[in-house]
This record gives structure tokens, C-alpha cells and sequence, in this order.
């Protein structure tokens, strides 16, 4: 069996709906316990990608500085 491969986009869409579970107000407390570590696992996902993300922009924007540089010369 294939697993899934874990998206940003895929992960927020599960928060926002575990989110809207929680907030009906109509969850059973052993499920919002599963909820609650779903969330906290996507969360550190979440984080980790966005961190992820702005180190590979961090770092293409300082591998074209010196190209800048040397146009405007």
C-alpha cells in the first residue's frame, strides 16, 4: 500500500478541518486527543516546510547577488 507523500497545501487543508471539528464542539474526547497530536504533527510539518522554503530562497538570492552586482557595474 502507496503511502501519500505529505504536502503544505495537503497539510493545511487537514488542520483547517481537524480545526473545524474541534470547534463544532461535537467531538467525542478520545477522537479530540487523536486530533489534537494530528494537529501538532502537522504543525511541525508545516514549520519545518516553510523554514525549508526560505532557506533554498535565502540562499538562490544569495547565489544571484554577485550576478546583480556585476550587471549594474
Amino acid at each position: 500500500m502507496s503511502k501519500n507523500k505529505l504536502t503544505y497545501t495537503s497539510a493545511i487543508t487537514e488542520l483547517e478541518a481537524i480545526v473545524q471539528d474541534i470547534e463544532s464542539g461535537e467531538i467525542d474526547v478520545d477522537v479530540l486527543t487523536a486530533k489534537v497530536k494530528r494537529a501538532s504533527e502537522l504543525i511541525r510539518f508545516c514549520k519545518d516546510s516553510l523554514r525549508n522554503t526560505q532557506k533554498k530562497v535565502e540562499k538562490t538570492l544569495v547565489d544571484i547577488e554577485p550576478e546583480s552586482k556585476s550587471e549594474e557595474e
